[in-house]
């Protein structure tokens, strides 16, 4: 359809994160290549409703992408489809189904939503269906110019929102929320908390959205004190997750206490409480699953210690 850009590949720790998609950027201003590749018979199309994706009715359920001759027989136009980029060469496109095209889909499958869908994908298909989830929520979500309150339509193959009104001509591109996420240690325990509208017995590492005009090392410190009173330093990188649920970017990193004294100010949380490596196996709670990257703290947390690795005491 084009020719290949070949990228490094950078493999990817956390779900949501591997990168398979050449996004293509440049493509998302060819208006007559985007009308021509609705008709190409190598271009897939991932339908999506209120961010569930389309999958399968089998045992292990896989997402449905449709040739161009299916996506053309529901009614699919260029104007609703959203560019993805370039999978193996391939053009992807995302859109959002009608009620009026929920009866011919049906055929193909059931909509699931991707928290569910994602422990029988790989990691490549599970990130692109996060980055078509992300990207559709976003137009679903801002149907109106925030300057002058008209209607707004797609440009840039889906990724930019202009103003309908020639007068106001303001342009809106997607955006995230950025959110840090920490295991804060203190010697052999790690700070873990549980909200209360949560499964018995689960924990999770301290999380919490970064403000205006906040560095990410002064939120991981600021959210560890507002949710549990305990004073950490030193806020150490480890990585990131896109997290479409519905569009955060979780940044996620380790830090030391200074102080140990639990006391839970903000009221986000229910509890809090220190635990051992021993305590995390034991059965006692229950941990993040595995897809999030609040599992993938915890667990190089645990294994920086010499002895059996968290998922080989655990199944998760």
């Amino acid at each position: 359809m084009t020719d290949k850009l070949t990228i490094p590949r950078i493999p990817a720790a956390n779900s949501f994160s591997a990168a398979p998609v050449d996004r293509a950027s440049h493509l998302r201003k060819d208006a007559r290549w985007l009308s021509q590749a609705l008709r190409h018979e190598d271009a897939r199309f991932l339908p999506l409703s209120e961010g569930r994706a389309l999958a399968s009715n089998a045992t292990a359920p896989q997402p449905c992408m449709l040739d161009s001759k299916q996506a053309r027989s529901i009614g699919v136009t260029t104007e609703r489809l959203t560019f993805l980029g370039l999978w193996e060469d391939r053009a992807i496109f995302a859109f959002e189904a009608l009620d009026t095209e929920m009866g011919k889909l049906a055929s193909h499958g059931e909509f699931m939503d991707l928290y569910s869908l994602a422990k029988s994908l790989d990691s490549n298909t599970s990130a692109v269906l996060a980055y078509a989830k992300g990207v559709l929520l976003w137009q679903q979500r801002h149907p109106y110019c925030s300057r002058c309150g008209e209607p707004v339509g797609f440009e840039l193959g889906g990724h930019m929102l202009a103003c309908s009104n020639p007068d106001c001509g303001k342009h809106q591109f997607p955006r995230l929320d950025p959110a840090i996420i920490v295991l804060v240690e203190d010697g052999d325990r790690c700070l873990l908390g549980r909200q209360a509208t949560w499964p018995a017995q689960r924990y999770s590492t301290i999380a919490g959205f970064v403000e205006p005009g906040e560095a990410l090392e002064d939120a991981v410190i600021r959210e560890v004190y507002e949710e549990t009173g305990v004073r950490v330093h030193s806020p150490r990188y480890h990585s990131s997750q896109p997290w479409p649920f519905p569009s955060s970017l979780m940044l996620g990193f380790s830090a030391t206490a200074s102080s140990s004294e639990i006391r839970l100010i903000d009221d986000e949380l229910e509890d809090a409480r220190w635990f051992t490596r021993e305590e995390l196996t034991s059965g006692i709670i229950k941990l993040p699953r595995s897809l999030s990257i609040s599992y993938r703290l915890i667990q190089d947390w645990h294994d920086a210690r010499p002895g059996p690795r968290l998922t080989e005491l655990h199944t998760w």
